[in-house]
């Protein structure tokens, strides 16, 4: 291909996405989508997203300069970070900003003291939760055998960062500070792949198949491969994101594109290890974990041989850690017998490999629990003691997830968090070992985003609204800018971004204590470590109390505050049973573990193990409190492996004994209560919002926002929730029914080009509209459209429009939204005399809709509702002046819940103000209360 050729390529593509850029904001996750209008060749369009489309052009500006196709150059970016640039921040393993290129060097780690070091090493070790095996750990010994370095630093896979930046001619800090370099230096590796493989730099995406390849840092064919495949889905399938910070993206989807798969690429090496138990497509190779005596033959490391599932002994979650180490040293530490400890996979961070080390039939040593080993699968995910590192890569995030789906699937496990855990939420078996109990993958593990990837949302980022006492609900504090928690790591401050959990209060104020866990004792209360005052994202609890901005759960005990702008950090579950003390308890006890009673050891050959009844003595569920189900009810069991070679009486037996527990969302962890002890009770149904309304706001930028109902006249709306951008391609937007706040109420749209599009509410609030229905052309002629309610009594909603000669028109509903309007008929003449029109509902009580209207010198009328079509509205009624004041009105019907339709004004200095309705013909509203000023950020209110 010449070069002329492919410059004229290039212009093109560069024309598809700079339209792209102007449209990106129109996409937002859990946003409309469908919804939201088409703004292609809008110039006003793209100046208003033009703030928000920054990065879109530096990929644009990048592809161009390097000669990089952009759906590839974005592709790869989003494929390694989502194109987050997380602040500048380093991920768990050295890589930085969008792009996601490494710089890992001896000074980026952690310099733990010998101490700290060695303590470091211990946390992964010994890890079976069970008494009969720790017995036989030597820290000493363990430690001593260890002697690889936790990373080698001299890996250029662990470079990419210093090896792109030379290819810029800039350094090495902006290429990890800036975006506009990461995304230069990201391109201008990537050609020099392509140029590497190839000797050019073709127009063509799906030529760039070995630059992309390499990119994956990939040791091995099939790593490569993966990394490539999911690229190439992204290119062909397009992705849309608005980023934490407020960057809208779009990568257009391009499913003419073919990767050439290049087929000489060196092939993996074979092995005999088992073939490991992993999704077909999915790069896995099988690495076994010691199996190996250490001393007598009751003594070895790391694993139990099983038969799982089988009574007692079933598989019903994963739990997720992270090595806080290299991936080469975790397999150090698994293969070596004296460490006492093993997962059944590990995932490399660079390309997302999965290794397997134990069998899923086998009890891997990885929870420090023996209830939740024996019921586990573990997954462990590479990551570094990195100076500042949080975030993990997104190829560890898809595969990772890729292998939960598939063992959920296998093994029958619900997809949600009371069955995916992490580390941090298995409780300690017994009171000596609770606080030592590990807290990875810590509060930079994105649990919404990893939820999501397994098709199972925790309703993160939605609407929120009202709990009510008794409510079951899911915490779900958004992995974004507006929930950055203060952190501390061993005193020192932790750089401010997005955590996965919201602190805990003992009362409704962020200036009240957080809450202390009795096994912590006194800890400073910033500590990532210290687990006590965080709820985590994705976890169930039962609400004790609730505020408009605070809600109170039950937890460890106590009553446990968390703020909740608007509900929105948490989402309804329906009305699922939750646990209670039984009747005539003041408190029942709380288990580390779910052992049989002792009697059910008789006659197996397993000796009834030590504390084998015991409890968490300082832990108790009291009376009238109430807590989330974590699973199905359980029989107490105990798997005795034995001895190494599964000789000598009870070796490889599982007791089951009679005793049920209820594994229970107790604080930060799980726990387990008896069933003897407990009663189900039906949580409280979640608040319908079939009584409250809601109100809309389009700002200058063309994004819609939602503003709930409380039902309250005091403070009337909750925190604003965003729908979607794209709305400022309409110059007319009226409701025809009133918003309510379970998503039901329609919208119509006139665009600039006199076209009218009908929403139809969806029931949904988090996308309140589907897709829009083209009504037709020729509305122009209006000035103003009015969505009128249901204005002849036939319970279908009707429109009124005036045109410019001062004429009004009905257009009575069909009911029917692909023909919503039947043919026009004429109201009347001389309504230009007003220069506002306002649906209100039926302000007098007569069951008719009635219409409100200003006139130029501020008079505000009443016009009542007929319920005829033929006349739709009686002689006007003077309601009173002075209504000049505000440059919006709008009638959103029942705000305070007493069913009487009520009115909102927005001034001229941008103050809302509540006008609550009557009832009476002859003095339809109250005196106005003040709302809230900073409305005048919106061009129209809904």
């Amino acid at each position: 291909m010449s070069a002329d050729h492919r410059r004229d390529r290039k212009k093109k593509r560069l024309l598809v996405y700079g339209i792209a850029s102007a449209v990106a904001v129109a996409a937002t996750a859990g946003g409309l989508a469908l919804a939201s209008p088409g703004l292609l060749g809008s110039d006003q369009a793209q100046a208003a997203v033009a703030p928000g489309a920054r990065l879109q052009s530096e990929f644009e500006q990048a592809a161009e300069e390097f000669d990089v196709p952009q759906s590839v150059l974005m592709a790869v970016s989003y494929r390694q970070t989502r194109w987050e640039d997380h602040d500048g921040l380093p991920s768990t393993t050295g890589a930085y900003n969008v792009m996601g290129l490494t710089d890992v060097d001896e000074d980026s780690l952690e310099n733990a003291g010998a101490a700290e070091e060695r303590e470091h090493r211990l946390e992964h070790m010994n890890r079976s939760g069970d008494p009969v095996v720790e017995k036989h750990f030597d820290a000493d010994k363990a430690l001593k055998s260890l002697d690889e370095k936790p990373v080698d630093t001299d890996d250029p896979r662990l470079h990419t960062l210093d090896e792109a930046a030379g290819l810029i001619d800039t350094s090495a800090e902006k290429v990890r500070s800036d975006t506009g370099e990461s995304i230069r230096a990201g391109a201008a590796l990537l050609a020099q792949y392509q140029k590497d493989a190839t000797g050019s730099l073709p127009a063509d995406p799906g030529a760039w198949y070995p630059a992309v390849a390499r990119a994956s840092q990939a040791t091995d064919t099939k790593g490569a491969q993966l990394f490539a495949q999911r690229v190439f889905e992204s290119v062909r399938t397009g992705e849309r994101r608005v980023t934490a910070d407020g960057q809208s993206l779009s990568l257009p989807a391009d499913p003419a594109v073919r990767p050439k798969k290049t087929t000489d690429l060196e092939l993996a090496a074979a092995s005999a290890a088992p073939a490991p138990e992993c999704p077909s497509g999915l790069n896995c190779d099988f690495r076994p974990a010691a199996y190996k005596q250490n001393g007598g033959i009751d003594d070895w490391g790391n694993y139990n041989v099983a038969s799982r599932p089988t009574a007692g002994h079933e598989i019903t979650s994963i739990v997720i850690h992270d090595t806080e180490g290299s991936y080469s040293s975790a397999l150090g530490v698994f293969q070596n017998s004296l460490s006492y400890a093993s997962a059944h996979y590990l995932i490399r961070a660079s390309d997302g490999l999965v290794t397997q080390l134990v069998q899923n039939k086998d009890e891997a040593w990885h929870a420090a629990n023996k209830t939740l080993n024996m019921h586990s699968i573990g997954i462990e995910h590479e990551g570094y003691a990195i100076k500042d590192g949080s975030w993990y890569t997104e190829p560890q995030y898809e595969s990772s997830a890729a292998l939960v789906k598939y063992l959920a699937g296998k093994y029958d496990i619900p997809l949600d968090r009371e069955h995916v855990l992490g580390h941090d939420e298995v409780p300690g078996v017994l009171d000596g070992n609770v606080k030592s109990q590990h807290w990875d993958p810590g509060p930079f593990w994105d649990w919404n985003h990893y939820m999501d990837l397994l098709g199972a949302p925790t309703g993160a980022e939605g609407p929120g609204g009202p709990y009510k006492a008794g409510q079951v609900i899911r915490v779900v504090p958004p992995f974004t800018t507006a929930n950055q928690p203060k952190i501390t790591n061993g005193g020192s401050s932790v750089p401010k971004q997005p955590a996965n959990f919201s602190y805990l209060y003992s009362s409704a104020s962020t200036s009240s204590a957080t809450l202390t866990d009795p096994y912590l004792g006194s800890q400073t209360w910033t500590e990532g470590w210290n687990w006590g005052n965080k709820v985590l994202a994705g976890g169930e609890f039962v609400v004790a109390e609730a505020r408009q901005d605070w809600t109170a759960i039950w937890y460890g005990g106590k009553k446990a505050w968390f703020p909740n702008r608007g509900g929105q950090f948490a989402t309804a579950v329906g009305t699922p049973n939750v646990v209670m003390a039984k009747a005539g308890a003041s408190s029942v006890p709380v288990y580390g573990r779910a052992y049989p009673e002792d009697s059910a050891y008789t006659g197996t050959g397993v000796p009834v193990q030590s504390k084998n009844n015991e409890s968490l003595t300082k832990y108790g569920v009291l009376a009238g409190q109430k807590y989330a189900l974590a699973g199905a009810a359980m029989k107490g069991s105990y798997y005795n492996s034995g001895n190494i070679d599964g000789s000598g009486v009870g070796s490889r037996t599982v007791v089951v004994g009679n005793t049920t527990y209820y594994p229970i969302r107790f604080n930060h962890r799980v726990g387990y209560v008896r069933t003897a002890d407990v009663q189900l009770v039906k949580g409280t149904a979640p608040d319908p919002g079939t009584d409250r309304y809601d109100v809309l706001g389009r700002d200058s930028s063309g994004v819609l926002w939602q503003y709930q109902g409380t039902g309250s006249a005091s403070s009337p709306f909750y925190s604003r929730f965003r729908i979607g951008g794209g709305w400022n391609t309409y110059n007319a937007v009226t409701t025809m029914t009133a918003l309510r706040a379970d998503g039901t109420g329609d919208v119509v749209a006139r665009d600039k080009s006199g076209v009218l599009w009908y929403y139809k509410g969806s029931g949904d609030l988090t996308e309140p509209f589907e897709s829009r229905t083209r009504v037709g052309g020729g509305w122009s002629v209006y000035d103003t459209i009015i969505g009128a309610r249901d204005l002849d009594g036939d319970g279908r909603p009707d429109l009124i429009a005036r045109d410019k000669s001062g004429v009004l028109w009905l257009y009575k509903g069909t009911g029917s939204t692909s023909a919503p309007f039947a043919t026009k008929s004429r109201v009347g003449g001389g309504w230009s005399v007003y220069n506002a029109l306002v649906d209100t509902g039926d302000l007098t009580g007569d069951g008719r809709a009635d219409v409100i209207a200003r006139d130029k010198s501020g008079v505000l009328w009443l016009y009542k509702g007929t319920g005829n079509a033929a006349a739709p509205f009686e002689g006007r009624s003077r309601i009173g002046g002075g209504w000049s004041v505000y440059d919006v009105l709008n009638g959103p019907s029942d705000l305070n819940r007493d069913g009487v339709p009520d009115l909102i004004a927005r001034d001229k200095d941008g103050v809302l103000w509540y006008y609550q309705g009557t009832g009476s013909a002859a003095a339809p509203f109250k005196a106005r209360a003040r709302v809230g000023g900073g409305w005048n950020t919106y061009g129209m209110i809904i």
